[in-house]
């Protein structure tokens, strides 16, 4: 139970105390009515005595009274005894649990149980729940605390009110008056005959048998006479002669003289006397006074403003409440921090009403304050009349009856407690069978007279027990019980029990434990046997706070729970509030249970009327259900505490209710979760009545705010007819990181490009589409007169389709002050604009700031998640701020997509607008300590766009853009710029990742040649007569004359800008990626205004393309050194030559209908070499190639000119062409000379030279005795030795069938010879996966650098030259002996040490046999030194013993450079073989 403000003991005390009687004569009456009072009335705040009395027992001891109440009433003789109450003491309790409230503004103290935080307006205590059992200790000294938990003031109330109002009984005494105040006033002309009236009328009203009510304790009641004297009407003299009369009369402890009103009214204003007696007049007792019309009438208002069921009240129609609702705050105030499903806001219950019928001064009868004719002297008089009564008259005459009636009863005893029994048994006692009831003898047992022994102990222990003497009491109780018991006298022997339990309980120092099982019995007794639900209502008040008091809550508890029932809603409801009160309150707090019980009393609650305790109930135990995963319940506590919010006209905090039920993920179904919104809606549509001022914030559908997405500008034109646009960025484009930043490099690329390299300190990457994983610390750049469109993610979180109207964006708008051609009213200037008023008003928005677009119907069916694109257009510079959407809410009609006009004036009535504000938090920030420690985000301020003024937009279209392509090939295709804004644009650029995709040509572009327009080519051609196409076609290019090879180009529009309005066009060559495959090209476009000084320095438009790449050649290429000593070369130049074998396969698998190919050209590009001649053995110029053939094709390079190399500071490049057809393409043009740069941007041999250049000046700093110059490096005397840097581009046409039509595609594939004797491929190799390497746990000693020696032998070159054919007499000679000359060349820039070896290897005997006939004569070994590049013939003789065929390559060369220490045999021995006929003549 809660906590109350009395103790145990003070509450039983309470309930049982003395009873007297008033009987007043009208001019008394007249008298106190001065005051607002009756003469009971005017006495009842002084009814507690101050100070102790005495009293003495039986056996002559002395007994303190302490803290005694009497019970002072006036005389009612209609009520009956029944064992229910009447409606109208129904409504009184009703009235009195409406009326006390909890206090205003009270302070919220909490309970902390565990997991759970419970909120009572009174002290707080802490706990946990059975497995924390760390807290035990806290917990036991709550449970002992006094405290502990709320308190719960309309239940003290109720039971104080519910003792008041019950009946006398004849089964108990406790309730019968003792005494009777017979009061006459002063004035009276004989108040000795007034006493004398109201002395017979008091024993009339005793004895004559009228009456069943009211009912005396006593036959002899004491009579205690009071002369009531007015001091205002002065005749004090009279008034004490008349008390001295009295006095001789009915003797000094009997009479008593009270002299009142002494204040006249006008010194009301002077001082101000304190009203005691406002806090009684509203408990009026019924047994007293009865119910007056005004009460009633109070009480029959009060119970229609609580709907209070029929039965209670008859027949009245329900109505609003008309309490005042300047509410503030709920007593039970929840935890405001938590996002619960509970209504934080509640207001506080009103407790001091409003002057209506119900209050004090309308229960007294009358207008005006109580008491104001008395002064604080009365106030102590009426205070000393009390005491006197008490003492002198009232505890004497308890004290004399005690006396009587023990003596009685020890005489009727006798000598034999049992003889009596037994006497009794025999003779039936003087009983007789109960007739005046009209139950059946089972169900009350008998009916004792007034002069019964068993009743004379009854009224003996009530006596004592009234006196507290509770030891005595407590054994004439339990002496009765056995002799009731006896007689089957079930109604008195529960009274017994009761009485008994409580006078153990009540006895000084506990003698005996208190007898819980006693008022079990009781209890039961009364209720199902006696059927009085009254009495055993009383039973369980008294033993719950009994049992409470011993820390006895499940026992408390329970007893509580067993006393609801059907028949009184208001006292199951106030007892299952206790009762969860002592779930709460146990030792191990049983939370779960407090909730359950105050649901089920909140339940009780509204059905008894009193919705404002059902509301506080029911918020109270949504404390523990919310965030529980109780869905259901949490649904169901939110839907009444709505719904009894509303009644109570607290539409707000109805709002907040339903709001929780719609917001959180239901799992209720379709047609409860229907029922709900449309309570919601009607709730909110009359929160909101006329007011639209301001637009409320409504709860559905569910906005994810983190997901809202902004786009700046334009939504991109789609293709017209053959023009394909520019891709560019769109909402439905998925955003991506990695393509992010690849857009990112590009475009810092490109504006470094544009700013002489350097990217400038304020760049700012441009973003046209925000979201959550972009950059969003800067407030974005938009343009004016461009739109910006706010994606919105809408969620419905219902089973339920959702209908939204109207919907639109809400938007801030701070104007810049206007540039000096454009003035702007001086009243806009500094001022905020919104649209928030004209949109909650339905007026048409002002377009002049900012143009807002509205879409007129969103549906969203069923757990639909839907997006909407809200655009806003704004026409002034300035600070725009996104703030939410506005939009009107509806439950759309399911099942049909267009409903019914009906349908539609039904759902309009239950439409609402309202808002939702987008809040968007930005990312988590865990840069330092503290926010690493706290939770703190960072800016998000992609809804807040600085609006700036107009700039140029251009859209891009390409024409004839292919989508497959073979690899290598070229296509033509055509790109348009179109300025489509009203400023003019300039410095056009374009970066991309691959920049070896296209080109828009040198800008030394010759037009088309006319053969190439006939053939639809894309190069330029010249044609070629007779067979001059053997020896190449030279032409001497610089490189600047083309495009930087680097990934950003400049566009070559005429005049460089683009005006309003014009658009250009231009042709753009495409060369098909070399790999196979689908390939991502992204381009991305720059340009920039013509007018400067605005903040976005730039504009960028993307634009991606796929390729599908197929096969088409595979060209494998490979230069060895000629074996023709230089001098001998055909060119008669004097220069050495080199071989180059060119192999091409058709790798095409027919896949893009490709028929054949023709190799129609071969072409080369060097700075220093040049092919020179096809020396292909066939004479045939056309090279077919169908599916998966092969063709070789050899060719002599020669280096170029040397003073072409030499002469110019700038590069240049000779291309040389080899026509194999009838016409020539000029390689060195665009588009060919244009993808050759672009595709050889990065040759291997600047790296290698890089390279090489690092490792010399490694190997100085490492040695510093080496002081060699660089060209004296071994690796690099290799490797320059071996150099080679030809390009070699290999030109065709494919011949593709494809819908019955013949096209003719061309291409170029590429092959870079870096390197004599490596080959090299137009493919590029696939990258193996490294093989898994040892881990090395010690360092090793590196090697020597030593250079194989298969590039060592590349140092010298070997040519024998001799006769073909020998004619010899060998007849005349037997020896034969044949000059040969051996000449050597130093390819290399360094001095090389040769060794040369004449003699026969013998590894094999084969060897022996082949040359045994053969052998060399003269010197057999030379040791030489050549200097660099130089040549040198050595005169050698060869000996033949007989004609045969001979191969004189058998010399063997050994060759190194000066410095080194190893020689290396050359490769000239792995030759082909130097054959010699020696012919016999």
């Amino acid at each position: 139970m809660a906590q109350c403000v009395q103790s145990v003991q003070e509450f039983v005390q309470d309930s049982f105390v003395p009873m007297v009687a008033v009987l007043c004569s009208e001019e008394a009456e007249r008298v106190t009515r001065k005051n607002n009072l009756n003469f009971a009335e005017l006495l009842r705040p002084f009814c507690r005595l101050t100070s102790e009395g005495h009293i003495r027992d039986t056996n002559n001891q002395m007994q303190v009274v302490k803290n005694l109440r009497i019970c002072v009433n006036n005389v009612v003789t209609t009520p009956t005894a029944s064992a229910t109450f009447s409606p109208a003491q129904r409504r009184l309790l009703n009235e009195v649990v409406l009326s006390c409230q909890p206090q205003e503004g009270a302070a919220t103290n909490m309970i902390t149980t565990g997991d759970y935080d419970l909120n009572f307006s009174d002290h707080s205590v802490k706990a946990s729940l059975p497995w924390y059992s760390v807290w035990r200790e806290t917990l036991l000294e709550a449970s002992t605390s006094e405290h502990y938990t709320a308190t719960t003031p309309w239940f003290e109330a109720y039971r104080e009110n519910f003792l008041q109002s019950m009946h006398a009984s004849d089964h108990e005494f406790l309730n019968h008056y003792l005494a009777c105040l017979l009061v006459v006033s002063s004035t009276e002309t004989v108040p000795v005959e007034q006493f004398l009236k109201l002395s017979q009328e008091q024993h009339r009203i005793q004895h004559s048998g009228e009456y069943t009510n009211p009912k005396w304790f006593i036959p002899n009641t004491l009579k205690y006479y009071v002369l009531l004297h007015d001091m205002s009407e002065g005749g004090e003299q009279r008034a004490d002669s008349v008390y001295e009369d009295m006095k001789q009369r009915y003797g000094h402890q009997g009479c008593y003289l009270l002299k009142i009103n002494s204040r006249t009214l006008s010194a009301e204003e002077e001082e101000q006397i304190p009203d005691p007696w406002s806090q009684y007049l509203h408990r009026n007792n019924l047994q007293n006074q009865g119910m007056p019309d005004d009460v009633a009438a109070a009480v029959n208002t009060a119970a229609v403003e609580n709907n209070i069921s029929a039965a209670e009240v008859d027949g009245q129609s329900i109505e609003k409440d008309g309490a005042s609702n300047s509410l503030d705050s709920h007593p039970l105030q929840l935890d405001t921090g938590s996002s619960s499903g509970i209504v934080h806001t509640l207001s506080s219950v009103h407790t001091d009403l409003k002057k209506s019928p119900r209050d004090p001064e309308s229960l007294a009868g009358g207008a005006g304050s109580h008491g104001a004719c008395l002064t604080l002297s009365d106030h102590d008089h009426i205070r000393q009349f009390i005491q006197e009564f008490t003492f002198r008259g009232l505890l004497p005459h308890i004290e004399k009856n005690i006396r009587q009636l023990n003596d009685q009863l020890v005489s009727r005893k006798g000598l034999s407690r049992s003889l009596f029994t037994a006497t009794k048994k025999w003779f039936g006692g003087g009983k007789v069978p109960e007739k005046s009831i009209s139950e059946p003898k089972s169900t009350f047992g008998l009916l004792y007279p007034p002069e019964a022994p068993e009743l004379q102990i009854r009224k003996m222990a009530d006596l004592c027990f009234l006196v507290q003497h509770y030891e005595l009491a407590y054994s004439c109780y339990h002496t009765a019980k056995k002799d009731f018991l006896s007689d089957q006298a079930m109604l008195y022997a529960a009274g017994a029990l009761e009485m008994a339990a409580v006078s153990a309980f009540l006895q000084a120092g506990a003698p005996r434990p208190y007898p819980a099982h006693y008022m079990d019995t009781a209890i039961q007794t009364y209720r199902d046997v006696c059927k009085n639900m009254v009495l055993a209502e009383r039973c369980a008040l008294l033993s719950a706070d009994i049992l409470k008091s011993q820390g006895k809550y499940s026992e408390a508890a329970t007893l509580l729970i067993k006393m609801t029932s059907e028949d009184s809603d208001l006292r199951s409801a106030l007892l299952l509030e206790q009762a969860a009160h002592c779930f709460i309150n146990m030792r191990n707090p049983m939370v779960r249970k407090f909730a359950f019980h105050m649901i089920l009393a909140g339940h009780r609650f509204s059905k008894a009327g009193q919705r404002r305790h059902a509301l506080r109930c029911y918020c109270q135990a949504m404390q523990v259900y919310k965030e529980r995963g109780w869905s259901l319940a949490e649904d169901h506590i939110n839907f009444t505490i709505g719904r009894q919010s509303f009644t109570l006209s607290q539409p707000e905090n109805a709002v907040t209710a339903f709001r929780q039920i719609l917001t959180n993920d239901s799992r209720q179904t379709a047609t409860q979760q229907g029922a709900f919104l449309r309570e919601y809606l009607y709730v909110y549509k009359s929160v909101l009545g006329g007011n639209e001022e301001s637009l409320p914030q409504l709860p559905l559908p569910c906005i994810h705010s983190s997901a809202t997405r902004v786009y700046f500008g334009h939504e991109r034109r789609l293709a017209e007819g053959e023009k394909q646009a520019a891709t560019h960025v769109s909402l439905d484009q998925e955003y991506d990181q990695d393509l992010a930043a690849m857009w990112g490099h590009l475009e810092e690329q490109i504006v470094a490009a544009a700013n002489r390299g350097i990217v400038p300190a304020n760049y700012q990457p441009t973003q046209c589409c925000l979201n959550s994983q972009t950059d969003n610390l800067r407030c974005p750049l938009a343009v004016a007169e461009e739109p910006i469109i706010v994606e919105v993610t809408f969620r419905n979180p219902l089973k339920v389709p959702l209908a939204l109207s109207n919907l639109s964006l809400l938007w801030r708008f701070i104007p810049d002050a206007a540039p000096s051609e454009e003035k702007m009213p001086e009243e806009l200037e500094g001022k905020t604009f919104t649209n928030e008023e004209t949109l909650a008003r339905g007026m048409t928005p002002k377009d002049d700031i900012v143009t807002t677009e509205i879409i007129l119907e969103f549906l969203l069916g069923s757990e639909e998640t839907k997006v909407a694109r809200l655009q806003l257009l704004p026409h002034r510079m300035g600070q725009l701020n996104i703030v939410g959407v506005v939009y009107n809410l509806a439950a759309a009609s399911s099942g049909e997509t267009a409903p019914s006009t009906e349908v539609t004036d039904q759902l309009d009535l239950m439409v609402v607008r309202g808002r939702q504000d987008l809040k968007i938090r930005g990312p988590r920030l865990n840069q330092t300590k503290e926010d690493k420690m706290l939770i703190r985000h960072g800016l998000d301020r992609r809804l807040d766009p600085i609006i700036t003024p107009p700039m140029p937009l251009m859209e891009v279209f390409f024409l004839q853009f292919p989508t497959a392509l073979l690899c290598g090939e070229i296509r033509k295709a055509y790109v348009e710029f179109c300025n489509v804004s009203g400023v003019a644009l300039c410095g056009l650029r374009v970066a991309s990742t691959h920049p070896d995709f296209f080109t828009f040509g040198s800008q030394t572009t010759t037009p088309v040649s006319p053969t190439s327009a006939e053939n639809c080519s894309a190069y330029k051609t010249t044609a070629v007569q007779g067979q001059q196409g053997s020896v190449a076609a030279e032409m001497l290019v610089s490189a600047e004359d083309f495009s930087q090879p680097s990934g950003v180009m400049d566009i070559p529009i005429e005049g460089s800008t683009l005006q309003p309005g014009e658009s250009t066009q231009l042709p753009l060559w495409l060369r098909g990626p070399d790999q196979e495959g689908v390939h991502e090209i992204n381009l991305l476009f720059y340009y920039e205004s013509k007018e400067k000084g605005i903040k976005i320095s730039h504009r960028v438009l993307r634009h991606t393309v796929f390729i599908c790449a197929s096969r088409s050649l595979s060209v494998q290429a490979l230069a060895c050194r000629s074996s023709v000593p230089p001098h001998h070369s055909l060119d008669g130049k004097g220069s050495s030559g080199t071989l180059v074998f060119i192999d091409v396969e058709n790798i095409n698998t027919s896949e893009a209908g490709v028929r054949e190919f023709h190799i129609i050209q071969v072409s080369s590009s060097s700075q220093h070499w040049r092919l020179h001649k096809c020396i292909n053995p066939t004479k045939d110029k056309d090279c077919k190639l169908r599916s998966r053939e092969r063709a070789k094709l050899c060719f002599r390079a020669t280096p170029c000119k040397p003073h072409q190399d030499t002469s110019d500071a700038v590069k240049k490049y000779t291309f040389s062409d080899l026509n194999l057809g009838n016409e020539r393409i000029i390689s060195s043009s665009t588009p060919c000379g244009d993808f050759f740069f672009r595709g050889h941007r990065t040759p291997e041999s600047q790296q290698v030279d890089g390279g090489s250049s690092r490792t010399s000046s490694n190997s100085k700093s490492q040695s510093l005795v080496s002081t060699q110059d660089r060209a004296n490096d071994i690796t690099n005397i290799v490797k320059k030795c071996n150099e080679l840097d030809l390009n070699i581009i290999v030109i065709w046409k494919a011949y593709v069938v494809e819908d019955n039509k013949q096209l003719i595609l061309e291409g170029q594939l590429h092959v870079a010879l870096h390197t004599i004797g490596k080959e090299a491929s137009s493919l590029t190799p696939k990258e193996e996966a490294q093989e898994m390497v040892l881990l090395k746990f010690k360092s090793e000693v590196p090697t020597p650098v030593v250079p194989p020696s298969a590039e060592l032998s590349q140092l010298i070159k070997t040519n024998l030259h001799y006769p073909e054919t020998y004619t010899h007499p060998f007849a005349q000679d037997s020896l034969c002996v044949v000059p040969v000359t051996l000449t050597l060349s130093n390819c290399s820039m360094a001095d090389v040490d040769i060794i040369i070896d004449l003699r026969h290897k013998n590894t094999s005997q084969e060897s022996v046999e082949i040359h045994s006939s053969f052998t060399w004569v003269g010197q057999t070994q030379y040791k030489l030194q050549l200097k660099p590049q130089e040549v040198m013939c050595l005169t050698l003789r060869a000996c033949f013993l007989q004609a045969g065929v001979y191969n004189l390559n058998t010399p063997r060369v050994f060759a190194k450079p000066a410095e080194q220490g190893a020689m290396c045999e050359t490769s000239q021995q792995t030759a082909s073989p130097a054959l010699i006929i020696i012919n016999n003549a």
